[in-house]
């Protein structure tokens, strides 16, 4: 006779562990979260569960204003780092516990410049990374990175 692992547990008087439930908590970072809006945009900066946190690629949102300027490759790359770093903290964690980013840039030749900002931030044992070219964005902008971390 052939047992699934439900039955099997069933008669060995033991709860199946047949779904763990994962609450997923959306988390409010201001002011990226009021930017966001203003953009009627459907989506969380940060979410949580299970010990990992997973931060939104956003634009480079002005600090000041909110409003998204055409400003040079190396200050964008800054303000994203900048309010990926402000997310990674607000949902108690830090940019030493990044796992992973994924960085979408419009075009292959700020490569360089990129990963020079980016060093930067991650100067010792970087987390795993790619690098997409993509088409342009729907703003001012050329790069958006969004990462995974653990608390």
């Amino acid at each position: 006779m052939m047992l699934t692992a439900g039955a099997s547990s069933a008669l060995s008087g033991q709860a199946a562990p047949e779904s763990i439930a994962m609450k997923r908590e959306a988390i409010r970072v201001e002011p990226l979260s009021s930017y966001l809006a203003k953009w009627k945009a459907p989506i969380s900066p940060v979410t949580r569960a299970n010990g990992m946190v997973y931060v939104s690629g956003f634009p480079p949102f002005d600090p000041e204003t909110g409003e998204i300027l055409p400003v040079p490759i190396e200050r964008q790359t800054e303000l994203i780092l900048e309010q990926m770093k402000l997310c990674l903290e607000t949902a108690g964690t830090s940019l030493q516990n990044v796992m992973k980013c994924n960085i979408y840039c419009t075009s292959a030749k700020h490569f360089p410049v990129v990963n020079a900002i980016y060093a930067r931030y991650f100067p010792e044992d970087p987390p795993a990374r790619i690098f997409v070219c993509v088409p342009e964005w729907p703003g001012p902008f050329d790069i958006e990175i969004d990462c995974v971390a653990v608390i």
